[in-house]
């Protein structure tokens, strides 16, 4: 008996009427064949929603009224949710998951990656929120267990006063009024609770623009053709196609033959499914993201079948490594995990205020203003059809030679007031969001997207008016929380230390301590343009910032080094692995003492044992300081001494 093809299988009866029935739909909003469409319904009143279903009596219906509402708990939405709180914004966080963290998190296990390129552009790795969960998973979590890294992310949400999580809890619904946002309405089924939510600002981190969706904001699919925006890495001619969905495994070897019969329904694997798809000859702990599948059909709405499909073809795959004799090493090896739920690379994509394209992203971005935050991974398009593309490879990838900002243009939408997005659905061509879809970059846009709604509701402006008067300020912001924008410096005002005189114990050779003031906080691998340095086998080196006149502190802030040159992430590939510290980063400072020098003595500020963070901030009762002395006692591993920068507050 002949074994259907892949192809075969697609096409046949098990989805032909329900794949012909969304391609007509997806076909028909687009007036022009082959190009990449703006949704018909964009100028279509969005449905008012008054109330409880008339035919769901049983939910309980729950009110309330914060600044912030941010739908989606992936790894943008998690970063803006932390931000817009310790912004002081009253925020809610939606998730339909149990878990936050989206395709980071134990349900799918993909590795965060973003403007470092998995460590062939080192000393790019973000700072910010996302530096933060990579250190303290690194740090918590060495023995790399995912669903610590789930707790990780939960336990930083608890920690804010400002934030309220609302996990297993799914959007629905939204009311418009006057082009603005007016209520949400989201449901736990779980406690049979509907949230209806009244907020100043709503943030989409959905991925799949479910917000947009039913708040009648402008999106787009596809792949738009190469006339559009004259992107030479764009098809001669756009489609409503995209990039496809992913399950992953984990595998653990064990000391005697584990043997594995796969179902009756997997995947027959062979030879030709394998051609431009390498499998290691002798270890499988993590595979594989060529698994995938739904480019070429609709992955939000056939995520179901393509489940079972992409089920299909992983314990396929294992049944191959397994039994056809071409991997033997792999006897003692068995499955430890296979994912259930599909993680999707992309679906809608939102219309903002300015929509990047290819050349934003190679050098585009120096002539914009709005800046907010950084990317860098390389154009990474898949062929739709994922592995039933099997004579093709499962990518083509081309570099970006440095890495660009992101415009806070594409992260407000085009045509609802109050609607900002951050994400993989944010506002691109298709060609840019083959490189902005990576998660550190997701996060990065999710920080520089919950500062803005922060700032927006604090101000009672929209984004497009802050986008207009508070540009400056919003990436003043972004700045002093450690989130890097290119060509941007610190010029924040209120920073008391940038008017300081700065000494030291000593130095290494050109890393001057006046480099803690210069307004930079990263370096060029093996270069001290922008940190100061001191060998701690010369005693024990300090740092001190002094003023003419006594300046009135109650906060200080000092950003380390934690190792930018090195990948850092959770990965369960042991090769990748190998190469990052899973604990804290050697460069850091461990152990310090912050100590203001007055008129009526010394004063400790603070004494930290134990720090393994980048950005430390230190909050005291006002004191009139003649100077700032920061004393090192001991890094986690490095015979320097390294600091960034130094700032200080009245």
């Amino acid at each position: 008996m002949t074994c259907p093809s892949r192809r075969d299988l697609l096409a046949g009866s098990l989805f032909t009427g329900y794949a012909l029935a969304v391609d007509g739909r997806r076909f028909a909003a687009d007036s022009v064949p082959g190009s990449a469409h703006e949704d018909a319904r964009q100028d279509a009143p969005a449905p008012s929603v008054a109330g409880v279903p008339a035919a769901e009596p049983h939910m309980h219906v729950v009110d309330r009224d914060v600044d912030v509402f941010i739908a989606g708990g992936g790894m943008s939405g998690v970063c803006a949710a932390l931000a817009a709180a310790r912004a002081g914004a009253r925020t809610l966080l939606v998730q339909d998951r149990s878990r936050l963290g989206g395709n980071a998190s134990s349900e799918i296990r993909m590795h965060i990656v973003g403007a470092d390129n998995h460590g062939s552009r080192a000393g790019w790795r973000e700072g910010g929120i996302i530096e933060e969960v990579r250190v303290a998973d690194a740090v918590h979590n060495p023995h790399r267990a995912w669903e610590l890294f789930d707790l990780l992310l939960y336990d930083l949400c608890a920690r804010e006063p400002n934030l309220e999580l609302l996990l297993d809890t799914a959007l629905y619904a939204a009311e418009i009024e006057g082009g603005a946002i007016t209520r949400v309405h989201a449901r736990c089924d779980k406690t049979e609770t509907i949230h209806r939510t009244r907020a100043a600002v709503y943030c989409d981190c959905t991925g799949d623009s479910r917000l947009a969706l039913e708040a009648g904001a402008a999106f787009r699919e596809g792949r738009e053709p190469r006339a559009q925006y004259g992107e030479s890495l764009a098809l001669e001619k756009g489609d409503e196609k995209s990039q496809g969905s992913s399950i992953l495994f984990t595998a653990k070897k064990h000391d005697r033959p584990m043997p594995f019969v796969a179902p009756p329904w997997a995947r027959k694997i062979t030879e030709d499914d394998l051609l431009f798809r390498g499998i290691p000859t002798s270890a499988w702990e993590y595979g594989y993201w060529w698994i995938e599948l739904g480019g070429d059909r609709d992955v939000i709405r056939d995520n179901e079948e393509l489940r079972f499909e992409l089920l299909r073809v992983v314990l396929g795959v294992w049944d191959w490594i397994k039994n056809s004799g071409q991997r033997p090493k792999s006897a003692s090896w068995a499955l430890e995990t296979v994912g259930m739920i599909p993680g999707k690379r992309e679906s809608r994509r939102l219309t903002g205020a300015y929509v990047q394209t290819q050349q934003d992203l190679q050098g585009g971005w120096k002539e914009r203003d709005d800046g907010v935050a950084i990317g860098g991974w390389g154009f990474d398009e898949h062929p739709p059809g994922g592995f039933d593309d099997w004579d093709q490879p499962p990518f083509y990838s081309k570099p970006i030679e440095e890495p660009y900002n992101i415009a806070f243009e594409a992260l407000y939408s085009a045509n609802v007031k109050n609607l900002m997005m951050a994400g993989r659905n944010i506002s691109n061509s298709h060609v840019a969001f083959t490189s902005t879809r990576v998660m550190a970059t997701c996060a990065c846009t999710g920080q520089a997207a919950g500062t803005a709604a922060a700032m927006c509701a604090a101000k009672g402006v929209s984004p497009s008016e802050l986008r207009k008067d508070s540009m400056p300020e919003l990436q003043q912001a972004l700045l002093r929380a450690d989130q890097t924008i290119r060509g941007v410096v610190n010029t924040d005002p209120l920073d008391l230390a940038r008017a300081a005189r700065v000494s030291a114990s000593s130095a290494l050779p050109e890393a001057d301590p006046a480099h803690v003031i210069d307004g930079e906080v990263r370096d060029v691998p093996g270069k001290w343009s922008h940190r100061w340095g001191a060998k701690m086998a010369d005693g024990t080196p300090w740092l001190e910032l002094a003023w003419d006149e006594p300046r009135a502190l109650s906060h200080v802030q000092i950003t380390f080094d934690t190792g930018f040159h090195r990948e850092l992430t959770l990965t369960a590939s042991d090769g990748h692995s190998s190469r990052m510290v899973r604990g804290p980063q050697p460069e850091t400072v461990r152990d310090y003492d912050l100590t203001a020098r007055t008129a009526g003595g010394d004063i400790v500020l603070a004494e930290v044992r134990g720090n393994s963070s980048r950005l430390r901030r230190h909050t005291f009762e006002r004191v009139d300081a003649q100077a700032l002395r920061l004393t090192v006692h001991a890094t986690n591993g490095a015979e320097e001494a390294r600091v960034f920068e130094v700032r200080c507050y009245a």
